[in-house]
C-alpha cells in the first residue's frame, strides 16, 4: 500500500487526525510530520513536500485553516504539485490532468465527512498521460526554469 505523509498547523491539527486514522484504516502507511503544536504551515508544508520530492512518500496531505497556504507553501518545492480541494471532481482532476502529489484541504472549510470523500476520490484517481502529458511537461520545465538543480 502507498506511504503517505501528513502534516498540520494548529488550526488543522484535529480534522489531519481523522484523516490520518481513515488512511491507516483503509490500510495505508502514514507518516505524520506534524500536529500543530505551534508550527506554522509554511513549516509543516515545506518538510513534507521535500520528503516526497525525496520520493519517501508516494503521496501527501496537509490541512490548514483553508488549505490554500499549505498548497502555496508546498509549491515552491521543486517537483511538487499541490492542490487545494474541497470537493470530489477538483480532487480526482488534481491526479488525472496535474499529476498532483499533494493534497491540501481546509479545517476551517469543509465537514470531516466530506473531506474523508474528497480525499477518498483523490487516492483512487491516477494521472491520465493523454491531452494533460504536455501540460505536466511544462509545469516541469518551470521548475527547471525557476528553481533549477543544485541552485
Amino acid at each position: 500500500m502507498a506511504s503517505i505523509a501528513i502534516g498540520a498547523d494548529d488550526a488543522g491539527a484535529p480534522l489531519k487526525e481523522r484523516l490520518a486514522a481513515y488512511l491507516r484504516q483503509r490500510g495505508f502507511q502514514v507518516e505524520d510530520y506534524g500536529n500543530g503544536d505551534g508550527l506554522d504551515y509554511p513549516d509543516v508544508a515545506a518538510e513534507v513536500a521535500e520528503a516526497v520530492a525525496r520520493g519517501e512518500h508516494d503521496r501527501a496531505l496537509l490541512v490548514c485553516g483553508t488549505g490554500l497556504g499549505m498548497a502555496i507553501a508546498a509549491n515552491k518545492v521543486r517537483g511538487v504539485r499541490a492542490a487545494t480541494a474541497h470537493d470530489p471532481y477538483s480532487a480526482e482532476r488534481a491526479r488525472k490532468s496535474n499529476n498532483a502529489q499533494v493534497l491540501t484541504m481546509g479545517a476551517r472549510v469543509i465537514a470531516p465527512e466530506a473531506a474523508e470523500k474528497v480525499l477518498d476520490h483523490w487516492l483512487t484517481a491516477e494521472f491520465e498521460p493523454g491531452p494533460s502529458s504536455p501540460k505536466v511537461a511544462k509545469l516541469e520545465a518551470l521548475d527547471d526554469r525557476y528553481r533549477p538543480t543544485g541552485a
